[in-house]
């Protein structure tokens, strides 16, 4: 097959510099028929292989419950990444398609994956994936367990203290449902496989703006010295969606709600990178000792703290730029009666000599104005006010905003002078741009994981200790829910959520920055 980085057989890679790739393997897409491997998947594998981050012995094969050939799996491929509007089509798709082929048969089937086995096999032979797997599972979570004894059973899973090839399993979230059920698949899980081949992908962690925190960080002088209690105010992480149970989404929703499906694992990610100290070093385990340490200083509550520190709502009928959307209890999949949240905003501290005092203010929820996920830390106002305030909102406070999404980037507000004989002050920003200052958009998340794992690099993946440190937590507060302990109060579809959440902040003294 044809090497991705040779210039001469792929001219996409004329004049660029030769990349680390990872050793030859096969990638095993479990649910290669779903949703994640059509929008999210086999557009990252084609656009590593474009970029010549690939090896030359690569396949990818797809595994899911319809009886296609590999014929039909790669048309059913060639059908997505058009719709994706892939670049390149016309000259890439030729050699990556023989990359493709495709293995059919039920997730709990013994025979299937004695099949997977011969196929697999048959590959090493014609693609010199020399026994190197990857594993990834986009498929429903009461799959897990299941695929993985199957895959230990039928001999498909090699041992990581060997010196043979190599096995690494990718398991998307949710990674359980509270506490209890987050151990019980950490130790189904630890049956079969050591945690180095364990990877739980939070797709949140590939986004550049997200690894740019620890960069900003700890890669400048200038921020690290005043990055704790003494000189920040206050921390506000915001995800924002404007969705709302599209797509048939509703009947798996209900059963999550918005703190499981953000608050337990995107959002607790953002707020570890925020909160760390610094690692000795970039190494994985480093990077997530210190990741871990922040998860393990949250809070400690009883059910009157959840009642105090945590605000659920749930959108009620409204209009999202002048289009009339339905209430929660309408959408498809949807029990009348339901309680899920659809908004959660948080309140808490940490138990560290670095933030004691300092609140970091969650919020995220659905149908909400618009789509917008960022960080903004508040630093304090300084100790005496010599000059005058543009206006009564201009408190003079600087604030570093970090956008993870839309239009990744970062920006500073600061305090300029306005030009004239007065000593007014108004806030100014500079901004930086991922598009502009790099000429070119970041790459995908999916295709930083993918090719992370591919790499055995494991630093951008949750390990079963921080999963079960963020379940706690999360689970303290699911269960002052269950005890009936504040039900979601209502928002308009439209609004940045209940009244309830802007009460939580304003004791402090403090508002939600509008985005």
């Amino acid at each position: 097959m044809t090497d991705p980085n040779n210039a001469e057989a792929n001219p996409l890679r004329e004049g660029l510099p030769r990349t680390r790739v990872p050793d030859p393997c096969a990638v095993v897409l479990f649910g290669a028929t779903g949703d994640l491997t059509h929008r999210k998947l086999m557009p990252a594998l084609y656009n590593l292989a474009r970029d010549g981050h690939l090896p030359a012995e690569c396949a990818i094969v797809g595994y899911g419950r319809r009886d296609w050939s590999d014929d039909a799996f790669r048309s059913e491929m060639e059908t997505s990444l058009k719709s994706a509007k892939v670049p390149d089509f016309d000259v890439v798709w030729p050699q990556f398609a023989p990359r493709l082929a495709f293995s059919g048969g039920n997730f709990d089937e013994e025979a299937a994956y004695a099949k997977l086995k011969t196929k697999l096999e048959q590959i090493d032979s014609t693609h010199g994936t020399r026994g190197n797997r990857l594993y990834y599972l986009a498929v429903a979570p009461e799959y897990f367990a299941t695929i993985i004894e199957h895959l230990g059973k039928a001999g498909l899973i090699n041992s990581p203290f060997s010196e043979g090839p190599w096995t690494r399993v990718v398991i998307e979230k949710p990674f359980g449902h509270d506490l209890k059920s987050a151990r019980v698949l950490s130790r189904d899980v630890s049956r079969v496989l050591d945690e180095s081949q364990v990877y739980r992908i939070d797709h949140y962690l590939g986004k550049e703006t997200v690894q740019n925190i620890l960069a900003l960080r700890f890669g400048n002088s200038m921020f690290e010295p005043v990055w704790n209690r003494r000189h920040v105010e206050s921390v506000q992480i915001t995800v924002a969606e404007e969705v709302g149970m599209a797509g048939g989404r509703g009947a798996y929703y209900d059963t999550s709600g918005a703190l499981r499906d953000m608050v337990q694992n995107h959002m607790m990610q953002l707020l570890c990178l925020v909160a760390m100290e610094p690692p000795v070093d970039l190494s994985a385990d480093a990077v997530r000792n210190e990741k871990v340490k922040v998860l393990q200083a949250l809070p400690q509550w009883n059910d009157d703290d959840v009642i105090k520190n945590v605000v659920r709502g749930q959108y009620s009928a409204g209009s999202i730029q002048g289009k009339e959307v339905p209430g929660y209890h309408s959408e498809k999949g949807i029990p009348p009666e339901s309680q899920t949240g659809t908004y959660v905003a948080l309140r808490l501290t940490l138990n560290t000599w670095r933030w004691a005092g300092v609140p970091f203010y969650l919020r995220t929820g659905k149908r909400l104005p618009k789509r917008a996920t960022e960080i903004a830390i508040q630093f304090k106002l300084p100790p005496t006010a010599l000059f005058e305030a543009d206006t009564e909102a201009a408190g003079g406070a600087n604030m570093l905003i970090l956008r993870i999404q839309p239009n990744e980037g970062a920006s500073l507000a600061f305090q300029a002078k306005i030009p004239g004989s007065r000593r007014r002050l108004q806030e100014v920003r500079m901004d930086f741009r991922y598009g502009t200052a790099f000429a070119q958009p970041p790459p995908e998340a999916y295709e930083r994981l993918l090719l992370d794992v591919m790499l055995g690099d494991p630093t951008l993946f949750t390990r079963t200790d921080e999963v079960d440190s963020a379940w706690r937590f999360i689970t303290t507060i699911l269960d002052a829910w269950d005890r009936g302990k504040a039900p979601p109060v209502p928002y308009p579809a439209g609004t940045w959520g209940p009244a309830e959440a802007d009460t939580l902040i304003q004791n402090d003294g403090d508002t939600w920055r509008r985005l």
